[in-house]
């Protein structure tokens, strides 16, 4: 029985990395149209929140942003959150505001880096790197993002 169990998680483990990695493979294809930046605070306690500001640059011009978040999973601290990254599928900034989702598990105690990969009910994607200060614990938390511009 343990044998039939290590092969089952072996298998997914195995699929889920191929799965990764085409996606990663598919968005590496794919060229930038923008680049963002966000500072961000992030508080939790069980359930956890959010909010921030932003500029989205586009076609040459800049867009200031603002964003609020509800997080659901095992999430304590209070932090810091400093991202730059690029943005994807943009056509047109109107499309930019939304609901972003992402998935992430991470742990800041002091400083942490991280990524962060999200997207829009338009088909925009932010992919994030990410910097963090403070005490942060995150587990199995899914968050969406709110973004309004100003």
């Amino acid at each position: 029985m343990m044998k039939n169990i290590g092969k089952m998680v072996s298998f997914v483990l195995l699929t889920t990395m191929l799965v990764g990695g085409l996606v990663w493979a598919e968005e590496a294809k794919k060229q930038p149209v923008g680049k963002v930046s966000i500072e961000e605070k992030q508080f939790g306690l069980i359930l956890g929140g959010s909010m921030g500001t932003g500029i989205l640059t586009f076609e040459g011009k800049d867009y200031p942003f603002k964003l609020k978040g509800l997080s659901a999973g095992i999430n304590v601290g209070i932090s810091k959150m400093s991202a730059v990254g690029e943005v994807y599928d943009l056509k047109k900034v109107s499309d930019f505001p939304g609901t972003y989702t992402k998935f992430q598990a991470s742990v800041a105690l002091g400083g942490g880096v991280g990524g962060l990969h999200m997207s829009n009910e338009h088909g925009v994607v932010m992919s994030l790197s990410s910097r963090t200060q403070g005490v942060d614990l995150n587990i199995g938390n899914m968050t969406g993002v709110t973004v309004t511009m100003e």
